[in-house]
């Protein structure tokens, strides 16, 4: 095997990319808009005087996606900004080497309440 380094640096990395691919697939958006987003995205951030040497490229593809996915309004932005706090919070409350995941409902409720 010639290279053996993983793709992605953070398993995040790779959910980013699959769901930019998938969601163009399904035609929500086309790969151009994609691009022209995402290339605004790294000219932003480079006029805003972040390094450019690919450590933030993810975080960048991962912003483009937010933007695009408001600008179609698939997504409204405080359902985005609510999502990302409940990420947050579930990524606090779980201990160092435990998969973060959030909860279906964090109000369950029993049976026979």
């Amino acid at each position: 095997m010639p290279d053996s380094e993983p793709v992605f640096s953070e398993p995040w990395e790779a959910h980013a990319f699959g769901l930019a691919v998938t969601l163009s697939e399904a035609g929500l958006f086309t790969w151009g808009e994609w691009s022209a987003v995402l290339a605004e995205e790294v000219a932003a951030a480079k006029r805003r005087g972040e390094p450019d040497d690919g450590s933030r490229y993810y975080h960048h593809w991962l912003a483009a996606l937010e933007l695009l996915l408001a600008e179609k309004n698939l997504v409204s932005p405080p359902s985005l900004r609510a999502r990302k706090e409940e990420w947050a919070e579930a990524y606090r409350r779980t201990p160092h080497g435990t998969p973060v995941t959030l909860e279906t409902d964090p109000h369950p409720v029993s049976a026979g309440r």
